[in-house]
């Protein structure tokens, strides 16, 4: 495969989804992402754990140059689960990465879809980089047959306790025809250099 790369599989994420039942309040404090006009992402439920700080966003629609789409921020969900926590800061070190961009949980319920997109390319320009500056990684938290996703022509079923890397910079999209909710930890790290 071209597009995804299994890193690892048999990962214990148990903990990881305890913790989210205890705090199922943070799904959705944050909707920016999944409610935006023409998102593909409306059928999603997200937890933010890192991601760019909101107010030097609101302030970048006047001044693009203040802010730096690439630097992320903590927010609550980073210390309110610490077993998520722990699987990202796992995998920053089995990637020896050097840069940590946004770090979400999202949830797709049963019969829910990502509309085809990509997350790289110049009319993301105010948002995003031209071409790749992170890698995308995905935890899975819970991952059943039926669950696909798709990217550019290729198709896997992600299973709980694999974690991938795959080509965000093409056009993918998710469908969850699974019998439960799709559970991902979608994580940004930069790789360190050579």
């Amino acid at each position: 495969m071209r597009n995804f790369h299994l890193i690892a599989n048999g990962i214990d994420v148990s903990q990881a989804v305890t913790q989210l039942k205890v705090n199922h309040t943070l799904w959705n404090q944050n909707t920016l992402r999944t409610q935006a006009e023409g998102s593909p992402h409306r059928e999603v439920s997200d937890i933010w754990m890192r991601m760019n700080d909101l107010s030097k966003c609101r302030q970048a629609d006047t001044d693009p140059v203040y802010v730096d789409h690439r630097e992320s921020i903590n927010y609550p969900a980073w210390n309110l689960l610490p077993a998520v926590r722990k699987l990202v800061v796992n995998l920053m070190a089995f990637v020896e990465g050097e840069r940590m961009g946004r770090v979400m949980i999202s949830r797709m319920e049963p019969g829910t879809k990502i509309g085809e997109h990509a997350d790289i390319g110049p009319d993301l320009t105010k948002w995003y980089d031209n071409e790749p500056y992170y890698s995308r990684f995905h935890i899975v938290l819970q991952g059943l047959p039926g669950s696909v996703f798709q990217c550019d022509g290729e198709e896997v079923n992600m299973r709980t306790g694999e974690i991938w890397w795959f080509r965000n910079d093409l056009p993918h999209s998710v469908h969850n025809n699974s019998a439960d909710d799709r559970l991902h930890v979608v994580i940004d790290i930069k790789p360190l250099q050579s």
